[in-house]
């Protein structure tokens, strides 16, 4: 038994303030978009919702993350040295790195 088929012509209008594009190409833009971009503390507290005391026992100083994160061992986040020094995350990697680790940041941390 043969299956059916059915062919529509079908018009959809697209308004004129937006465009059609690939899902590939979405995500491209939406990788590009942190490219280039670095956070300091209050933006890393604004993307997770945490304020900083929360981020550095959690996420920050556990060695376990520190040792990918720490820029002295070729991560992408500057750990202060002195007083008045701020912290500094590359924007694009940082965001991959919460996304990728994201169970094992809040299901120890609770």
């Amino acid at each position: 038994m043969e299956a059916q088929q059915l062919n529509v012509n079908l018009s959809i209008p697209i308004p004129e303030d937006s465009v059609l594009i690939s899902k590939i190409e979405l995500q491209e833009l939406k990788e590009q978009e942190l490219t280039g971009i670095y956070w300091n503390m209050k933006d890393l507290e604004k993307r997770i919702n945490r304020k900083s005391e929360w981020i550095k026992a959690n996420i920050l100083y556990p060695s376990r993350f520190r040792k990918i994160l720490d820029s002295e061992n070729g991560g992408f986040v500057y750990y202060p040295k002195s007083k008045g020094q701020t912290w500094s995350f590359q924007a694009r990697k940082m965001a991959d790195f919460l996304d990728k680790h994201f169970n094992k940041i809040f299901s120890d941390s609770f």
